[in-house]
């Protein structure tokens, strides 16, 4: 929720407004947010009664039975929109029919939607909060590990436009999130993997000890699911510490420009060529894998530059293919290098901004690289990559759906 302070300092000729919003939300951890002991959730709808819940349709098969139990033991009617938002569908027609469902609702003005789901999921119902009457609050339960740990943190929201990620959104914070890390025992592999990127991109600019984590840790983390299926309780332990240290260090370098004043973002990493290089394929990549492309060759160009030593670049992307995650593509060509600089030099404001590890855990922005530097570095990299698993590639790398036209 927010509350607006504003100072309006008149003249003859001019009206001057200074306004200032207060943001404040809370991220609480929940074990099992749908077990009828837990009232946390129920006791933000008992005032109103009911709930309009948009949720993933995979998600409500999976837990449907103690969803509608929970809200019936806490006496609280609950209508359900069910969606299904791929990247091809994270689209203004998926946000109009939320919309429209608002409608048929009758939702009240500070009546909070419920949104379970992953990130896209929480994107396009967010944005739809944000447009519905201007700033309708919304409650989010992250199921993913990307949600959990990078969506759900941030308080962006949007829909994709014109094969451009993320090109309409707004800035607006929902008022709770609940982390519920015991979804990740039902999440697919490639769906982990996915959210693994999120990860790297956090600790190699932000946090050493998450990377020394995930280049111990990982593939463990990987294949149980985080420690939710066999792990250990070290290993369980371990996930908690980490995920708890990524969500720690996000908040920290993104509660202090929630609405991206600053454009020298840290977590910006990976986040340079992959718009534009995510959705180019017929079947888009993963966002994870997307952005690992982009890490790997910035880490690449970082070692160039003097900024990592060799060494250190070797350990990332070692580490990165260790998960299953793209170092590169048949689509990272010079020609794309070259169209997603241009459009990323639009986006920052005719600055590249591109965030670098100096050396592993911070940060620095690269300014200065010319499209020659970036072919040179280009072709440097996937005579680097070809010694890799896979010669580079990704595990699983493709979402399941194919752009249309």
């Amino acid at each position: 929720m927010s509350d607006l302070t504003a100072r309006v300092t008149a003249s003859e000729r001019n009206f001057h407004v200074e306004g200032y919003e207060r943001i404040s939300y809370d991220l609480t951890y929940v074990d099992g947010v749908f077990d009828v002991a837990n009232t946390e959730l129920a006791d933000a709808y008992r005032r109103y009664g009911r709930t309009l819940m948009v949720i993933d349709e995979v998600v409500y098969d999976l837990y449907r039975d103690s969803i509608d139990a929970y809200f019936d033991h806490h006496g609280i009617d609950l209508t359900v929109i069910g969606v299904h938002i791929h990247e091809t569908a994270k689209s203004l027609e998926t946000f109009e029919r939320i919309v429209t469902e608002f409608d048929h609702f009758g939702l009240v003005r500070t009546e909070p939607v419920l949104v379970v789901g992953g990130g896209l999921t929480t994107d396009v119902a967010g944005f739809a909060c944000a447009s519905y009457r201007r700033n309708t609050p919304y409650i989010r339960i992250p199921t993913t590990l990307i949600g959990l740990i990078d969506a759900s943190v941030s308080i962006k929201v949007a829909v994709n436009h014109g094969h451009h990620k993320n090109r309409l959104g707004a800035y607006h914070a929902s008022q709770q999130v609940f982390l519920d890390f015991s979804f990740l025992k039902t999440l697919p592999e490639d769906q982990i993997r996915n959210g693994m990127a999120e990860l790297i991109k956090i600790s190699v600019v932000g946090n050493a000890e998450i990377f020394d984590l995930l280049e111990r840790f990982g593939p463990d983390l990987l294949a149980t699911r985080f420690g939710h299926l066999g792990g250990t309780p070290l290993l369980r332990a371990t996930a908690h510490r980490l995920t708890y240290r990524a969500i720690a260090t996000m908040l920290e370098l993104e509660a202090p420009n929630l609405h991206e004043i600053d454009l020298d973002r840290v977590i910006a990493f990976g986040h340079t060529w992959s718009p534009t290089l995510e959705l180019t394929p017929a079947t888009p990549f993963f966002h994870g894998h997307a952005i690992s492309i982009d890490m790997a060759l910035s880490v690449t160009l970082a070692e160039r530059r003097g900024l990592l030593t060799a060494g250190g670049r070797d350990r990332v992307l070692a580490t990165m293919s260790a998960l299953g995650l793209a170092l590169d593509s048949e689509y990272l060509t010079p020609e794309l290098i070259e169209r997603a600089t241009a459009a990323i030099l639009r986006t920052r404001d005719g600055i590249l901004r591109a965030a670098v590890p100096d050396p592993i855990g911070t940060c620095r922005f690269l300014n200065d690289v010319t499209v020659d530097e970036l072919v040179d570095t280009l072709t440097l990299h996937k005579k680097l990559c070809a010694e890799y698993d896979r010669g580079g590639d990704g595990v699983d790398a493709f979402t399941a759906v194919t752009v249309d036209g």
